[in-house]
């Protein structure tokens, strides 16, 4: 995701099956490059619990490249803890594994920080960016808050006695989108009540169950709950309004100005072959010119961000530098 900056805009680590160590299979068995065959054997790990934005993103990410017959069987698991530093670590231990990727995001990006990991997104492999999305502002279909003006107005009032719920550890996106909000109008970040929770699967009863005043996150993870009237989205945080989400208004929309987009990737670990890189960047490519993926686009209002490889690796070093910069300011990163 893109992250504009400032400007107006641990659980205990899983044992997971012996064979996510194993050696990466021929290339005569699993596919891949030039084989005319799907790819097999691929594994795609998810840093937090079911249900949130990762977790659907890596899941329809491996149903459509198994519909569209690019690669068949990926198993997709979570290994949550730590803002998805848990994940991390286990991606960085896994050095030469060119079966694993880790899906992943600016999330990831600030809990490196905010949690001290000794695993980097530097020590590791870049594959793709794949998504954009921008954050809402939601609330339960119970809350007295029915606009953004009124949250506000009240959220002002008494900064630390209204709590936002967000799917991210500190330095998150859903972690720095009430944060940048807070400061666009007029409230001090550090008085922020902020409850942090691990991904949407978490975040989400919480907010139905009236736990938090409001929640920020990225605006898809609410969709199923937004048409069935269980929550209400008060604002999304891009530019334009979002097609997914009819006569809701945006921030700058609503005269608060701010925007903020959350993206999504995915990176290998340390020390791949190279072939083995390739077939992911080939898979990933493959997977976002399907006429499956840009239905899944459509249907999440995900915004198509498509980077490979080394342009990717030269984002995330941005992001890293961008995120460093505003925990820095927080105090949450020295």
């Amino acid at each position: 995701m893109r992250l504009n900056v400032w400007v107006a805009g641990t659980a205990v680590l899983a044992l997971v099956s012996a064979t996510a160590c194993g050696a990466t299979a021929e290339k005569k068995d699993s596919g891949g490059t030039g084989s005319g065959k799907p790819v097999s054997g691929l594994r795609l790990m998810v840093p937090n619990t079911a249900g949130g934005g990762y977790d659907t993103t890596a899941r329809v990410a491996a149903k459509v490249m198994d519909d569209a017959k690019i690669a068949t069987g990926t198993q997709v698991f979570n290994l949550p803890g730590a803002g998805g530093t848990v994940g991390l670590q286990r991606t960085v231990n896994e050095k030469g594994n060119g079966k694993l990727a880790l899906q992943m995001g600016l999330g990831v990006v600030g809990a490196t920080y905010t949690s001290k990991s000794k695993a980097t997104l530097t020590q590791t492999t870049p594959l793709a960016k794949l998504i954009e999305e921008a954050g809402a502002i939601v609330v339960p279909k119970n809350s007295p808050y029915q606009t953004i003006g009124d949250l506000v107005t009240a959220w002002k009032a008494n900064p630390k006695g209204l709590a936002v719920g967000g799917g991210s550890s500190p330095g998150g996106p859903d972690h720095l989108l009430p944060m940048q909000l807070a400061q666009a109008v007029g409230i001090d970040p550090k008085q922020v009540n902020f409850v942090s929770y691990d991904g949407g699967g978490e975040l989400l009863p919480a907010l139905l169950g009236s736990k938090i005043a409001f929640g920020a996150s990225g605006f898809g993870e609410f969709l199923d709950q937004v048409e069935s009237g269980q929550v209400r989205v008060l604002a999304v945080t891009s530019e334009q309004p979002v097609a997914a989400l009819k006569d809701v208004p945006t921030l700058k929309g609503s005269g608060i100005d701010l925007v903020f987009t959350n993206w999504r990737g995915i990176v290998a670990p340390p020390e791949i072959s190279a072939a083995d890189k390739q077939v992911w960047i080939d898979a990933l490519t493959r997977m976002h010119d399907s006429p499956e993926w840009k239905a899944e686009l459509t249907k999440h209002g995900w915004t198509d961000a498509f980077v490979a490889g080394d342009a990717f690796g030269t984002f995330l070093t941005e992001q890293d530098k961008a995120v460093a910069d505003v925990l820095t300011k927080l105090g949450l990163a020295s």
